[in-house]
C-alpha cells in the first residue's frame, strides 16, 4: 500500500556536496583565523624571560611585593599634597579634604 504522492528521493548531485564541504571549510577557517586564542602568559616564567614592564608577574613574591608597593603609593597620593600640573594650577589634595571642599562648593550654590 504504497502512497502514489510520495516521490521517490533525488540523488544529491556531486556540484550540491562540492559547495557544501567548500562553505564549512570557509566557515572553518574563518572561525580559525578570527578567533584565535591569545597565546597563553607564563605566570611563572623567570623575570628575565618576561619583558621590564612584566617582571612582577614572574612569582607570587613579586606579585605580592608590587601589590604591596602600588597600595603604599595609592595610600600616600590619597593622603598628601602635590602639583600634578603647576602651568594649569592643578593640585593633588587628600580625599578628606577635596570632599570638605567639594561640600562646601555645592553648599553655598543653594
Amino acid at each position: 500500500m504504497s502512497d502514489p504522492r510520495v516521490s521517490p528521493a533525488r540523488p544529491v548531485s556531486l556540484f550540491t556536496i562540492i559547495l557544501l564541504l567548500g562553505v564549512f571549510s570557509a566557515f572553518f577557517f574563518t572561525v580559525r583565523y578570527f578567533f584565535r586564542p591569545a597565546p597563553a602568559t607564563a605566570y611563572n616564567a623567570a623575570p628575565e624571560a618576561l619583558p621590564k614592564d612584566q617582571e612582577w608577574r614572574a612569582t607570587a613574591e613579586a606579585r605580592r611585593k608590587a601589590l604591596v608597593d602600588l597600595r603604599a603609593a595609592e595610600a600616600t597620593q590619597a593622603t598628601s599634597y602635590a602639583w600634578i600640573d603647576k602651568d594649569k594650577g592643578v593640585v593633588q589634595l587628600p580625599l578628606e579634604r577635596a570632599m570638605e571642599l567639594t561640600v562646601k562648593q555645592y553648599g553655598a550654590k543653594k
